[in-house]
């Protein structure tokens, strides 16, 4: 089963859609996209009726939604349509299944609580914002997360993690457990920034590894035709 990412342009390089029920990192550096990407993938799955889980670290409801507002792809609509269920670390019902930054809560219990309400509900889409916060919640340690993701894995739903991460050839355990890793460019140039976007890893499928041009538009992000790459 293929996956749309809801994101124009971008599907082409996953040879038509992501392979569903697989989790996939989202990695780059601040501002360059992940988290519209991760938006545009939530609204287009509950658009068609898919349930989505949408995992916040940071940022609360109304934050992303007031972020998401200059697009045309319609989160705030999703966020009221049923479909999706968006979970604020900081709101009461976040700090039931990871408590306070600093508070130490048992892997077990947070990871059987996500994946039962996974199971339960029969979520097809999942992200989660971000590694780096996540590793605030539960002990400090690469087993932790390691483990935390595993049993992510073996739910039935395509999954989105996102990573702060700056150099896409610093791996982090967690990009070798996943089945596909998505990295974001930042370019600096004369006549401003220029974004990419590059398909790192993705098990199973044949893609297109080279760095495309990534913009932002009214409809939200936007993958360059699949001849136009940004030269390594």
């Amino acid at each position: 089963m293929r996956v749309s990412s809801g994101v124009d342009g971008f599907d082409r390089l996953v040879d038509g859609g992501l392979p569903g029920g697989r989790l996939y990192v989202i990695c780059g550096p601040p501002g360059s996209g992940k988290t519209t990407f991760s938006a545009q993938f939530v609204a287009d799955g509950a658009t068609d009726g898919e349930r989505c889980l949408f995992i916040s670290m940071h940022e609360s409801r109304d934050d992303l939604e007031q972020d998401m507002a200059g697009y045309d792809f319609g989160f705030a609509e999703v966020l009221d349509s049923g479909n999706v269920t968006f979970l604020d670390a900081f709101s009461s019902d976040g700090k039931r299944f990871f408590g306070m930054p600093g508070e130490r809560r048992d892997l077990n219990s947070i990871s059987n609580r996500i994946t039962s309400f996974v199971e339960s509900r029969d979520v097809d889409r999942v992200v989660i914002d971000s590694t780096m916060l996540l590793r605030y919640y539960l002990d400090d340690t690469d087993d932790t997360v390691m483990r935390f993701l595993s049993s992510l894995k073996r739910t039935d739903a395509t999954t989105y993690l996102i990573s702060e991460m700056t150099d896409p050839s610093a791996y982090a355990d967690e990009h070798y457990l996943a089945h596909g890793v998505i990295f974001f460019h930042n370019y600096m140039e004369d006549d401003g920034m220029r974004r990419g976007v590059q398909v790192v890893k993705m098990r199973g499928t044949d893609v297109d590894t080279d760095i495309h041009d990534l913009r932002f538009t009214d409809a939200g992000l936007a993958v360059g035709d699949a001849d136009t790459t940004i030269p390594q």
